[in-house]
């Protein structure tokens, strides 16, 4: 079985290498190589949007999630729907404006101050280290569970699968990648879904095979609030997460982007089910695994032929892949776009932008495979990140965006807050227990915080206007420089 599966996990990762070379060999500006060249149709907006949604947390973490908690594991795709039916009506006509990166867009709404952006394109840099480094743990822990090779050397292996193939074809190669690996990943997972109901007798043994205890602590309201914890920080990774502002300014137009996440959203949805049937029948039918993480795997290999095993096991390595590089690309973006500049003092020419690129990209995936040796549980090294570093940031767009008061001290403010309650939280171990995650608190804090600096500071003095002709000229270095 060991070796089945390496040589199809070897021959799909052929594949996307060359797709990726494919696409590569029509790259002709840094715009093509960070957004695709802005002009991505309605079908490959939906199917990287929607194989970004189903990572690693929310689909391998959501089965091992589910196996513990059985049906509270479908408040993923409760979050997620959410985020993304709100990012499309929110944010998705922010197309228009012509933005790279998320730090260009909460800047504009609090006058282009530099610190703002610098300081968000800093946090918007380490979560996407952070997200990568929950893809590597994901798809590690499964590698090495597989084949028994050890922990580290099958994370390097993920980190090297996912950097490849977006260092030679960049975001557009992302996009094709990820719409390819999500029709994978649903057909794995449905395929799996229904092995395992008819293997436990039908759809109808599923509930009474549950603990008991989860039935009685739901109806006593225990585990209610670190439910609905979960379920927000997903939310939150949606609307503050950069991979996902990036569809936005790569896609066609308004229209298109915004029809895309509204179909993200409902598959999502309906895709949540799926992880949490099969987790549910994983502890019906293997109640005693020591790692819940595995629950889909052990499956697939005591279910079915190893071939297909195999397959389906690729299946769950998509959602590990698909993510990581659309991180990725997004890190290198906020690299080339902010931190560039905020370290040299200039923006890079346009000839040189996939070059560095390329290189920020090798820089990137080292980092974050240093950063996943230290941790090997997905959910809480996901929830947690979002809390300390994204709650803040989905404060600062969602008040950016609807209240023309805000300003640059205000959004500091968020940001520093948001991280601070997530950390005080953290640091109690009682608090912790009764949220489950600090995301709630970090958002509230962060909002308060927010709205009084605002208040008690002077008002913006830099039209949105003007902040859009200030943000445009420094793009337009980057984008036009001989």
């Amino acid at each position: 079985m060991e070796n089945v599966f390496i040589i199809v996990l070897a021959i799909y990762l052929s594949i996307l290498f060359m797709i990726s070379w494919y696409v590569s060999q029509k790259l002709k500006s840094g715009s093509d190589f960070l957004l695709g060249g802005r002009k991505l149709p309605l079908l490959l907006t939906l199917g990287t949007t929607v194989a970004t949604m189903v990572g690693t947390g929310s689909s391998m973490g959501a089965v091992g999630f589910a196996y513990q908690h059985g049906l509270t594991a479908t408040l993923y795709g409760v979050g997620g729907s959410i985020g993304i039916f709100l990012l499309a009506w929110i944010f998705s006509p922010m197309r228009q404006y012509q933005f790279i990166t998320m730090s260009e867009e909460i800047a504009y709404y609090v006058g282009a101050h530099p610190y703002v952006k610098n300081t968000i394109a800093i946090i918007i840099f380490i979560a996407s280290i952070g997200w990568l480094g929950a893809h590597i743990i994901g798809g590690g822990m499964y590698l090495s569970w597989l084949t028994n090779i050890d922990l580290f050397t099958a994370k390097i292996i993920i980190a090297f699968s996912f950097a490849v193939f977006v260092i030679i074809g960049g975001y557009s190669a992302v996009v094709w990648t990820d719409s390819i690996q999500a029709i994978v990943l649903f057909a794995g997972f449905i395929l799996m879904a229904v092995v395992s109901i008819k293997e436990i007798g039908g759809i109808e043994s599923l509930i009474p095979a549950q603990p008991q205890e989860l039935f009685s602590n739901i109806a006593n309201g225990f585990n209610l609030v670190p439910a609905l914890s979960l379920s927000v920080a997903i939310l939150v990774g949606i609307l503050a997460t950069p991979s996902f502002r990036q569809r936005i300014y790569s896609g066609k137009d308004v229209k298109s982007v915004r029809q895309s996440f509204i179909y993200s959203g409902i598959l999502y949805l309906a895709f949540s089910i799926i992880p949490a049937i099969i987790g549910m029948a994983a502890f019906k039918l293997a109640p005693d695994l020591k790692n819940p993480s595995f629950a889909f795997p052990h499956l697939a290999l005591h279910l079915m032929p190893a071939g297909l095993a195999a397959i389906v096991i690729v299946a769950g390595i998509s959602a590990t892949l698909s993510s990581a590089s659309s991180d990725a690309i997004a890190a290198v973006s906020v690299v080339l776009r902010d931190l560039y500049s905020l370290a040299l003092g200039k923006m890079p020419s346009a000839k040189r932008v996939v070059f560095l690129s390329r290189i920020s990209l090798v820089a990137i995936s080292s980092f974050a495979l240093l950063l996943a040796t230290l941790s090997n549980d997905i959910v809480g090294y996901i929830t947690g990140m979002i809390s300390i570093l994204l709650s803040g940031l989905c404060v600062c767009a969602l008040l950016g965006r609807f209240w023309s008061r805000y300003n640059w001290q205000g959004a500091i403010a968020s940001l520093v807050s948001g991280s601070l309650t997530a950390l005080i939280i953290n640091y109690h171990p009682h608090w912790s227990q009764f949220w489950g995650n600090p995301v709630i608190p970090s958002l509230i804090g962060s909002l308060l915080a927010g709205i009084l600096i605002a208040l008690i500071t002077p008002p913006n003095q830099v039209s949105a206007r003007e902040a859009l002709v200030i943000l445009s000229k420094q793009r337009a270095q980057m984008e036009n420089q001989s």
